[in-house]
């Protein structure tokens, strides 16, 4: 299982998906250009020691990204979905990607995925931190696989 940021904005919520990925054994691939330089001391921060335990790849662009995932499922997240996440067959090779924290992914990307997903939640609020929607999303996909670390 892989976790692709597209675009991501906000040092602090890459440092939190890095440890997320490491602590769950999850790739990360990092679609740029991203809102801040990668030597950016927030990302190593709130990662802490724990970057050192996750695989990390950066990519030029969407189309670097997605050639490099080959047949792989897309499953993007998304609240422009209304398919939740938690009626839906995860595998143990998908790779579940995030857009921006601003404006999400563009219409062109969205199109090309295989499986739109969202997290359901309250109506009255907009959407959650991209940290905190990955770890469900995360946790969901893996538990469903039989894949979370420690699992019988």
């Amino acid at each position: 299982m892989r976790i692709a940021l597209f675009e991501p904005e906000i040092a602090g919520n890459v440092g939190a998906v890095l440890r997320l990925g490491a602590c769950f054994g999850a790739a990360v691939d990092l679609v740029e250009p991203m809102g801040f330089a990668w030597d950016d001391r927030r990302v190593r921060r709130t990662a802490m020691d724990y970057i050192d335990h996750v695989a990390v790849a950066r990519h030029a662009g969407f189309a670097a990204f997605r050639q490099s995932i080959g047949a792989q499922r897309l499953v993007l997240f998304t609240t422009k979905s209304r398919q939740s996440a938690y009626a839906f067959d995860f595998r143990p090779d998908d790779v579940l990607l995030f857009g921006k924290e601003s404006a999400g992914v563009p219409a062109e990307v969205a199109a090309v995925c295989d499986a739109r997903l969202c997290i359901p939640m309250r109506p009255q609020v907009r959407s959650m931190n991209l940290a905190t929607t990955v770890a469900l999303a995360l946790g969901e996909a893996l538990r469903q696989t039989g894949t979370l670390p420690g699992s019988p």
